[in-house]
Parts: C-alpha cells; sequence; structure tokens
C-alpha cells in the first residue's frame, strides 16, 4: 500500500504579494504538521483574481510575475519534499496568462495556462493552448484552472496523457447574473460540486480542487475545495469556509479498482467522435 494524503486549499488570497506568500506559507506548514505530500493552492494565490469579470479593469489587474520570480522560488522552496500545485498570473512579454506551476524543493515539475476563458478573461489574460501531464515524486499529474474543467476533452486529454492526479486550482466565484441568497442554493455552487465529481468519475482519476473564498470586488467566491476518488466519491471537503480538504488513500489501488471492470479510457472509440478537432 502506498498510502499518501492529497490536500486541497480553500482560502482568500489578494493583491499583497508578500501577505499572499506568507498565508502559502501557513498554509504549507498546516498541511505538512497533517502528513499531506500533495497540497493544490487556489487559482491567482499570488496576486488574487480579477475584481470584476465582466469588465476588468485593465488598470487593476493582479501583478503579473515572470516565471522564475522570487516568489515561486520561495513557494518551492517552502514545499521541499512536498508537491505544491498554485496559480498566479505569467508574464510573458506583452502577454499576461492566468497559470499554475507545481513545485517542490528541487524545483519545477510542470506549467499550465489556463486555455478556456469566460467572456471578459480575454481582456485580461491570453489563453493557453495545451493540456500536459507530467511526472512527480507522487506519480503523474495534470493541472487545469477553473473553467478549464467545464470542458470534458480537458480532463480527458490529461487521463489520456497518463494523469493520476488532476489538480483543478480555481477563483470561482458565484453566479455573476443571477446570484442566490444562499451559497448553497447558488447555480455556480452546484456546478462547482458537479464539474468536480463528473471529471473525476468519466476519467477514473483522483481530482484535488481548490478555489479562492470571500471576496475582491464584486467577485464572491466559492470556497468548496474537496478531493474527490476515481469513483466520483468526495473524499474531504471543505464546504464554503475556508480550510484544507485532506484524504489520504492509495492513488494506484484506487485507479486500479475503479478501472477492474470498466476501464473508460480503455473503452473510448475514438472514431465515432465527431468536432473533437
Amino acid at each position: 500500500m502506498a498510502l499518501i494524503r492529497i490536500a486541497a486549499v480553500a482560502a482568500h488570497f489578494g493583491r499583497d504579494l508578500d501577505f499572499g506568500l506568507q498565508r502559502i506559507a501557513t498554509l504549507i506548514d498546516h498541511a505538512r504538521q497533517s502528513g499531506v505530500s500533495v497540497l493544490v493552492l487556489p487559482d491567482a494565490a499570488l496576486g488574487g483574481y480579477l475584481a470584476d469579470l465582466r469588465h476588468p479593469d485593465p488598470e487593476a489587474l493582479p501583478p503579473a510575475l515572470e516565471p522564475d520570480d522570487a516568489h515561486l522560488r520561495k513557494i518551492a522552496a517552502m514545499a521541499a519534499e512536498m508537491v505544491v500545485c498554485v496559480g498566479y498570473c505569467e508574464a510573458d512579454g506583452d502577454d499576461r496568462y492566468n497559470s499554475a506551476v507545481c513545485v517542490t524543493g528541487d524545483g519545477v515539475l510542470g506549467r499550465h495556462r489556463k486555455v478556456h476563458q469566460p467572456p471578459g478573461e480575454s481582456v485580461a489574460y491570453s489563453p493557453g493552448d495545451t493540456f500536459a501531464a507530467f511526472d512527480t515524486p507522487v506519480g503523474r499529474v495534470g493541472m487545469l484552472i477553473d473553467y478549464d474543467k467545464t470542458f470534458p476533452e480537458a480532463t480527458r486529454s490529461l487521463a489520456v496523457d497518463g494523469a493520476e492526479i488532476v489538480a483543478c486550482l480555481s477563483a470561482w466565484p458565484t453566479s455573476i447574473t443571477n446570484r442566490a441568497p444562499r451559497m448553497a442554493q447558488d447555480r455556480q455552487s452546484r456546478l462547482f460540486d458537479l464539474y468536480d465529481c463528473a471529471r473525476a468519475a468519466e476519467n477514473q482519476v483522483v481530482l484535488a480542487s481548490s478555489n479562492q473564498t470571500g471576496a475582491m470586488g464584486g467577485m464572491r467566491f466559492l470556497g468548496q475545495a474537496k478531493v474527490v476518488g476515481p469513483g466520483g466519491e468526495i473524499l474531504a471537503r471543505t464546504w464554503s469556509k475556508a480550510g484544507i480538504a485532506v484524504a489520504e488513500l492509495d492513488v494506484a489501488a484506487e485507479i486500479a479498482t475503479a478501472r477492474r471492470v470498466l476501464n473508460h479510457l480503455g473503452e473510448r472509440k475514438p472514431a465515432s467522435y465527431r468536432g473533437l478537432a
């Protein structure tokens, strides 16, 4: 049995990079004390997300960091033996990307630029164009950034590329156009959970879903961090409050059990599918 602990964070992060780094240090310390091997922090944990998704203010965007920025290097050093995924705004020349990086103390293991953009986000970010899994000390991992998980093809691409653990980093808000009086009744609250469970079950992988909490400008974030097993079952969750959802499991064994009779990846019929190119 190769039991490991996987954790997904629900927490608030704003524009202050140094305060965000301090909060990340605290979360890594708490995770380490709990024996966590994989820690998934939210999207935009360094610098915060947009304050207005419909009409982003070009003068009030998150700070853009180079891929080798000192803040990212500090997170890698803090990670040490742990695998840590964190989201930030990436600078690449004149372009900005909503990005995620996966690190250990040895350096960068993988990177992802958010591919799918909701209306309005294109004002602030350029889109990424690929999904790729990568090897880590705890197995093969792939990353998604919030709206990416709405599209089944995104997680399927990672699973076909061998991902056993999918890290979904989010800054996912309540409904912008039809906000419910209670967060638990919000349409986006239901969809956030639905996508997490469906993406794990249809690909028979472990999914760790982080999210921001609190508010920024007119955006109110859902929280609801969770770890989902390859059968689509929620193994640990934070609900809407800040916290860390931690689940202990043997990833390879759980996936093998889920695929023992029905192996979704092996039973695909690619030649029969249309409109996927």
